[in-house]
This record gives C-alpha cells, sequence and structure tokens, in this order.
C-alpha cells in the first residue's frame, strides 16, 4: 500500500489491513511466477538442476538462491529472474498498449509507452482513414496530425523490439487508434500481466476498459460502431482526412461518465492495494461500492481500500481454504 495511504489509516484499520493481507499471502499461489520479494529474500528453486539458469536480480549464495531487488519473481523456461517494482515497462512483441503521442515527425509518432525509449509508430504501420490498404503517399504524410497529434492516447500492439528496447508499434486494426472521452489511469505494470483478452467491453455500463500491458489503463466511453447500412452522403475532403473538430461529437451521458469514474477508481484501489489487475476484480470492487453506496470520491478512502483488501482475502480463503 501506498505510504500517503498509510498514513491516513488508524490502529484499527492497519490491524484489519495486516490481517487480511496475511491472509492473501498466505493463500496465494505456490507458483513461482508472480511471488513477491524483497532484497535478501529466498527463491524457491532447486539449484542442484543443471538446467536452472539464474537471471538478473538473483544471487547465489551458499547455494540458496537469493533475491537483490524489490521485485516479482519472474520465470520463461529454465530462466529465473527478478524483475524490479520500481522498473519501466520491457516492449514484448503481442502486447498490447496504450501510449501518448509525444511526437509527430517524418513518416512517423512517437509515443510514450512509459518504458526506457519512446516507441516508434510508423505511417505505414497503421489503418488509413479511408481503411484503403496502400502505399502511404506525400499526401497521407501531410495529413498525419489529422489522424494522431501530440497528447493524444491511443491503442496499439507492439510489432517488434530493437536492441534498445525501443518498441516498434502498429495499429492495422480497427480496435487499434486514437482513444477519447475517458480517463487514461497509470498503475505499475507488473500488475497487468498479458493475456488472451485486453479489450473488454462493458455492455452493462455503456465502458470499454483497455488494460495496457505497459500499465497504462484506458476507461472510456464504448463507442458503437456505425450501422453498415447507413451510407455517409458527405464528400471527403483532404484525401479522406477530417480533423477531430470537424466531426460532431455528442456528449457522454451523465450515468456513463459516473461508471467511468467509479472503474477508474477501482483500478486505482487494486493499484493502492498492489493486486493484480483484472476486468473480473475492477467488476467486483465495482459492484460493491454501488451495493454499499460508497461515493465515487470516497472509494479511495482508508476505510473502502481495507475493506477490499477484507472481501479478497475472504474470497481467496474460500478458494484456497
Amino acid at each position: 500500500m501506498k505510504e500517503e495511504m498509510q498514513a491516513t489509516l488508524n490502529q484499527t484499520q492497519k490491524i484489519r489491513l495486516q490481517r487480511a493481507l496475511q491472509i492473501f499471502h498466505s493463500t496465494s499461489s505456490s507458483s513461482l511466477s508472480d511471488a513477491l520479494v524483497s532484497v535478501a529474500d529466498s527463491i524457491p528453486v532447486n539449484l542442484h538442476d543443471s538446467s536452472i539458469l539464474k537471471g538478473h536480480g538473483t544471487l547465489d549464495l551458499d547455494g540458496e538462491l537469493l533475491s537483490t531487488y524489490c521485485g516479482v519473481i519472474e520465470r520463461i523456461d529454465s530462466l529465473v529472474y527478478v524483475r524490479s517494482i520500481k522498473s519501466r515497462y520491457i516492449p514484448e512483441t503481442g502486447n498490447i498498449v496504450v501510449g501518448r503521442v509525444v511526437e509527430v515527425g517524418q513518416k512517423r509518432w512517437k509515443i510514450d509507452v512509459n518504458a526506457y525509449h519512446d516507441g516508434i509508430l510508423m505511417l505505414s504501420s497503421i489503418t488509413l482513414p479511408d481503411g484503403i490498404q496502400r502505399r502511404r503517399t506525400a499526401v497521407d504524410e501531410l495529413n498525419m496530425r489529422n489522424i494522431f497529434e501530440e497528447n493524444d492516447v491511443i491503442s496499439v500492439e507492439v510489432r517488434g523490439t530493437q536492441n534498445t528496447y525501443t518498441a516498434q508499434l502498429q495499429a492495422r486494426s480497427d480496435k487499434y487508434g486514437k482513444l477519447d472521452r475517458g480517463q487514461l489511469v497509470v498503475v505499475p505494470c507488473y500488475l497487468v500481466k498479458k493475456r488472451k483478452q485486453h479489450f473488454h467491453q462493458l455492455d452493462q455500463y455503456g465502458v470499454v476498459v483497455i488494460l495496457g500491458c505497459n500499465g497504462y489503463i484506458w476507461v472510456g466511453e464504448l463507442i458503437t460502431a456505425k450501422d453498415d447500412m447507413e451510407v455517409d452522403t458527405s464528400e471527403p475532403t483532404n484525401g479522406g482526412y477530417s480533423s477531430f473538430e470537424e466531426k460532431e461529437q455528442p456528449s457522454t451521458p451523465l450515468e456513463t461518465r459516473q461508471n467511468i469514474c467509479r472503474i477508474a477508481n477501482a483500478i486505482r484501489v487494486l493499484s493502492i492495494l498492489g493486486f493484480n489487475i483484472t476486468v473480473e476484480v475492477i467488476l467486483e470492487i465495482f459492484d460493491l461500492s454501488t451495493s454499499m453506496n460508497v461515493e465515487k470520491h470516497d472509494m479511495l478512502g482508508a476505510e473502502f481500500c481495507v475493506l477490499v483488501a477484507e472481501k479478497e482475502a475472504e474470497r481467496r480463503s474460500e478458494k484456497y481454504g
């Protein structure tokens, strides 16, 4: 839990939280992945196994493998290493990430993806507004700011990486692209695990949640697809491009905006407690806050955070008990 939140806890809340976290850790999966360790903690591996490779953040001392970082134990095949909690995102091919445009250059955008280096999104690696697959022309390059400009939040996929861990990005599908009418929530990247699905449409709330592997999570209004039978009779200008201001933007309903704020605060609660972030747990916290009539701004208070920890401990006790 964050230090500023710890300072707001009274003695009773501290005892309740400590008890809940003890249950939480005692019922955690015994698998090597997702295990949190501090400096000098023992890493449970068999060093007599010749196939074990000791990686970054580990130290073999007197026949025991120790951690040299505060972080998360990761295992890739036979390689065991510790990923620091404070570390930035390390891009991996196939990851879904959310980023912010920081620079528009010649035939490419620089994207902040919470990594050591900005990601690169080439003009040739996106779907153009007209949707036709063709060679990029000088007109396309001149109209790059009509697609993405500085400070735009976008969803993309990691196509590959360079030797300096610079992410090569792509947005070759309609599900990727510019994001608006929502909130960008920043959490530690280790709390978001790579899964089969990172785009979640919560139709009952009119909200879409994109869990970026880089710790950038988008919570925004769910935009329904335009009817295929509906024909746009307006004549395109600028080679099919149109600026954001030229499009009529209907206002987001009040209920949807409230749902966005409540879901975003549920994610922040998970980040404060250091729990893995999944859409299932987010919805559980959402339902808990509504059933208890907790106001959106009160969800980040100490009492609600302790209550969420107790509910998670109770759920894990029933599951593993």
